[in-house]
């Protein structure tokens, strides 16, 4: 079987789902559009050259990182098997979307800034802790018990946000936050 690996950048457009499938295994799914932009020198103007919609398919270790970390609006690099879904609709017509099997995700760091938080080995099959997606520290929580449990150990208030194109609310200059280290900027 020939195998179609590719490397998608763009920005998560539906919040990411989990579902816990009947054999026991765990599945997320997400949609991202990829925009192709394009100079054009006779303008002096970028133009968008079309957009790709795919639905993006993370199993087994994935999952728990990918709900932990991306949200709907998320700039993102997705790495993985591309496949076609074919399916009948509801109208009874015959449809096909375009699938990935993801192999690996993560932020596009061109368009944002992220924390790494490395997991702990044991506790990898631990069941999924509470996800704090918050644009401003205020209302940001410190880390409960079973954010330990899950091997996400934080021992600081996090803040997490980004600014992309998807975003209702506008730009606006970089927070300034402490932390353990000294002052850090973060894009909010």
């Amino acid at each position: 079987m020939y195998e179609a690996h590719t490397t998608v950048v763009g920005t998560v457009i539906t919040q990411p789902v989990r579902r816990d499938l009947s054999n026991g295994e765990q599945m997320l799914t997400f949609r991202m559009a990829s925009n192709a932009r394009r100079f054009d020198p006779k303008t002096g103007d970028w133009t968008d050259n079309g957009t790709l919609y795919l639905t993006v398919a993370c199993w087994r270790r994935l999952v728990t990182g990918v709900e932990r970390s991306l949200h709907r609006g998320d700039p993102v690099i997705a790495y993985g098997q591309l496949r076609t879904h074919e399916y009948r609709g509801k109208d009874g017509t015959e449809r096909r979307d375009l699938e990935m099997r993801a192999v690996a995700i993560g932020p596009d760091l061109a368009r944002c800034h992220a924390s790494v938080v490395r997991r702990s080995e044991g506790m990898r099959s631990l069941p999924h802790a509470a996800v704090r997606n918050i644009s401003d520290l205020r209302d940001a929580a410190l880390p409960g018990a079973d954010d330990a449990a899950t091997g996400y150990a934080s021992t600081e208030p996090v803040a997490v946000a980004s600014t992309t194109v998807a975003d209702a609310v506008p730009a606006r200059p970089p927070d300034v936050v402490s932390s353990t280290t000294g002052a850090e900027q973060v894009d909010a």
